[in-house]
C-alpha cells in the first residue's frame, strides 16, 4: 500500500494466520487531559515540565527513555553513577534503578517505560482499556542488553533525514522510537500510505500541529465486533494508540508545522533488519 518511492514499500513480514481474536479498538489520548496513559507493553507520560522541576522516575525495573523535541526544555538525568545534561532534540535512554531529571526551563518531556512498571502502572488513565491482555499483540520480552549500562543521549542534530531512509530510528530493549520529519503544511491526500501491522500496536505522538487519523477494522466472522471508518482529528500534544491488524495512515491537517513520534514495544523487527535504519544498532543488538 506505500507508494514505490516510500522506503517502507520494500519491506517484508511473515505471513500469520488469523488468530480469530477480537480486534480492540483504536485510542485517542489528550495528553493534556490524560497526561499518563498506556498501550498494552509501555506506559507514555507527557509532562509539561518548568524551571527547577525535580522529577522523580521512581526505581525502574527496566530501562527509561526520555523523548526530547524542539519544544522541550534542557534538563540533567541524575543517577547514581552521575549527571548527563541535555540540551538538544533526540532519544534518552537510562538504564534500570533510580534516576531524577532536574529541569532547566519549561517545555514538554515525554518519558516511557515498561508497562508493568509498579511505580507508574496504577497512574495510567486508561487502565480500564487493558484490564485483560490485548490477545492480538505480542507481550515485550526484552531484547539482549547493551554492553555497558550507563545512560545514552542520541541527538538528532548528528542525523540528517534521508529519503532512503524512514525517519531517523533508535531503539532500547523494550522500545523503538521513530522521529518522523517535520511536515509543513498539510499532508497530500493523494499520497496516504494505508498500511496494517499483524500483532504490535503503534502509538503516533503528536508533537507538533494537528492529525486526521484514518482508521479501518477488518470484518471478521462475528458482524456485531464491526466497526465503521474511523476519520479522527487530533490535536496536539496527542497520543492515538492503532491496534493490530487495523488499517491506517495519518494525515497531517495544520497549515502550519506538522510532526509524529512513533512509539513501538517491543522494537520492530522488520525495520531492525533494513541495513542503517536503526542508528544506535550498534548498543543495541538484536536478539
Amino acid at each position: 500500500m506505500y507508494e514505490k518511492d516510500d522506503p517502507r514499500s520494500g519491506l517484508a513480514t511473515a505471513a500469520r494466520p488469523d488468530n480469530g481474536a477480537r480486534i480492540t479498538a483504536a485510542q485517542y489520548l489528550d495528553l493534556r487531559e490524560s497526561p499518563v496513559v498506556r498501550a498494552q507493553n509501555v506506559i507514555l507520560i507527557h509532562t509539561d515540565a518548568h524551571d527547577g522541576d525535580d522529577l522523580d522516575n521512581g526505581a525502574l525495573e527496566g530501562e527509561l527513555a526520555i523523548v526530547v523535541t524542539d519544544a522541550s526544555p534542557a534538563f540533567t538525568v541524575l543517577t547514581g553513577d552521575g549527571a548527563t545534561k541535555v540540551d538538544s532534540p533526540g532519544l534518552v535512554v537510562v538504564p534500570p534503578g533510580a534516576s531524577r531529571i532536574s529541569v532547566h526551563g519549561d517545555g514538554p518531556l515525554v518519558r516511557l517505560v515498561e508497562a508493568t512498571e509498579p511505580a507508574w502502572r496504577d497512574r495510567v488513565a486508561n487502565a480500564e482499556a487493558y484490564a485483560q491482555a490485548h490477545p492480538r499483540v505480542t507481550l515485550l520480552e526484552r531484547w539482549p542488553a547493551p554492553a555497558e549500562a550507563r545512560v545514552r543521549f542520541y541527538p538528532l542534530s548528528e542525523v540528517p533525514d534521508d529519503p532512503k531512509r524512514f525517519g531517523r530510528i533508535f531503539r532500547t530493549r523494550s522500545f523503538m522510537v521513530n522521529f518522523l520529519p517535520l511536515q509543513d503544511g498539510p499532508r497530500d491526500p493523494h499520497k496516504l500510505s494505508p498500511h496494517h501491522h499483524d500483532d504490535f500496536e503503534q502509538l503516533s505522538l503528536a508533537v507538533q500541529g494537528e492529525y486526521v487519523h484514518h482508521i479501518r477494522t477488518p470484518w471478521l466472522p462475528d458482524s456485531s465486533t464491526w466497526r465503521d471508518d474511523e476519520h479522527v482529528r487530533i490535536g496536539s500534544p496527542s497520543v492515538t494508540v492503532i491496534p493490530p491488524p487495523t488499517v491506517h495512515t495519518s494525515e497531517a491537517s495544520d497549515p502550519g508545522v506538522n510532526q509524529l513520534i512513533d512509539i513501538f514495544s517491543p522494537p520492530r523487527v522488520d525495520f531492525s533488519e533494513k541495513p542503517g535504519w536503526v542508528l544506535n544498532a550498534d548498543d543495541y543488538p538484536m536478539p
